[in-house]
């Protein structure tokens, strides 16, 4: 199957609840990541690689950094006169924050489903970052005839969502015959990670069904409702990287995995992952700086020590300050003599002399965007 074929659509907002502070202010999409990323970076670069040329944003609130990030759709190489990228907030309706859940999301774009020429749609949320190989998907979902292809985990249940697709009983061949909703087993759970393929002529009579039962479950009404009736195959996405963000605790979990480099490698390697560039100077260590296992994007200051921490654009470490097991975003400010131990601080944080904080690895401290500390 060509990618071509395929209409992207991604969901900005679907978990954002689970953040909390990340996304006071901002999308899931928009949700800084790993010193230079956003979230939405993810899917949109695994459906470029993957041949789409046409990806619809679905939106609610809160959604003018995710504009401003993507913009056009330039470094996706989605800027062009056919297809491109299309940001699909509910201004229709007169209601910025209408979409209250995927069904009547999709079926509130019925009309940008319905004007697309793709026969295959395929629809991804913001809250897992991977990369996965989708020409490798969309051949598997050929071959096998499938009606609708589930991409899917084999790791313990992600917390704090609901409505988690499991897979309860899969043939040999992936299709599944038995499904069920927030597993409460202990261990590894084969579970959906919400990218799914199907035709774009069954999504559309899918939906159009469930909204007029005002059916309100896309994993109940959509697909397990389906299982017996169609052909539903799980694609194992096992050979990519896949960290599932569903709270601030495993925000900063998966963000401490990518300082090991074979995750790092895993993540990257497969596929590029494209974002929007500021252009910045390299950062600056200072002579007495030191900088152990950690990461540093562009236009940073750093006088001070970091060990294991991810430090993002612009951030300024002074003099005696120590930051350790840490996550600091875009134009933070440590101050002289200031020591940070599992501290996550939101953009434009300032951190004045000689405060310290300390948090744990399993419960670290946060400070929401603009906190003066």
């Amino acid at each position: 199957m060509n990618g071509k074929k395929v209409l992207g659509m991604i969901f900005a907002n679907i978990h954002e609840e689970a953040l909390g502070g990340l996304t006071a202010m901002r999308t899931m999409g928009s949700v800084p990541f790993c010193s230079r990323y956003r979230l939405i970076d993810f899917p949109l670069s695994n459906m470029v690689e993957g041949g789409i040329t046409k990806i619809g944003v679905i939106t609610n609130a809160n959604f003018r950094s995710l504009m401003d990030h993507v913009g056009t759709g330039k470094p996706w190489d989605l800027s062009r006169k056919n297809d491109g990228l299309y940001i699909l907030p509910p201004f229709n309706v007169g209601s910025a924050a209408m979409w209250g859940n995927r069904i009547d999301a999709l079926y509130g774009n019925k009309s940008f489903l319905e004007q697309s020429n793709q026969s295959y749609v395929l629809m991804s949320d913001c809250n897992n970052v991977a990369s996965i190989n989708y020409s490798k998907l969309f051949d598997r979902h050929e071959a096998t005839g499938a009606d609708i292809t589930i991409v899917g985990v084999k790791a313990p249940m992600p917390k704090n969502i609901s409505s988690v697709l499991c897979f309860d009983s899969v043939e040999a061949d992936g299709r599944i015959t038995g499904l069920s909703l927030d597993s409460t087993a202990g261990g590894d759970v084969y579970h959906s990670i919400n990218i799914i393929l199907m035709k774009k002529e069954l999504l559309e009579s899918l939906i159009t069904a469930a909204h007029s039962k005002n059916e309100i479950s896309f994993q109940r009404s959509v697909i397990m409702a389906n299982v017996s009736a169609l052909k539903i195959y799980a694609y194992e996405a096992t050979e990519a990287f896949v960290g599932t963000l569903s709270s601030v605790q495993a925000y900063y979990d998966v963000s401490m995995k990518l300082l090991l480099k074979e995750n790092r490698s895993r993540l990257f390697s497969s596929c590029p992952i494209y974002t929007k560039e500021r252009d910045d100077m390299p950062s600056i260590y200072g002579h007495d700086s030191a900088f152990v296992n950690s990461l540093a994007a562009d236009g940073c200051i750093i006088d001070g020590t970091v060990e294991n921490s991810i430090i993002f654009k612009g951030v300024k470490i002074e003099k005696g300050a120590v930051v350790k097991n840490s996550i600091l975003m875009q134009d933070t400010v440590v101050g002289e003599g200031s020591v940070l131990n599992c501290v996550i601080a939101d953009k434009n944080v300032n951190i004045k002399n000689s405060v310290q904080l300390s948090g744990t690895e399993t419960f670290p401290v946060f400070l929401s965007k603009g906190a003066v500390i």
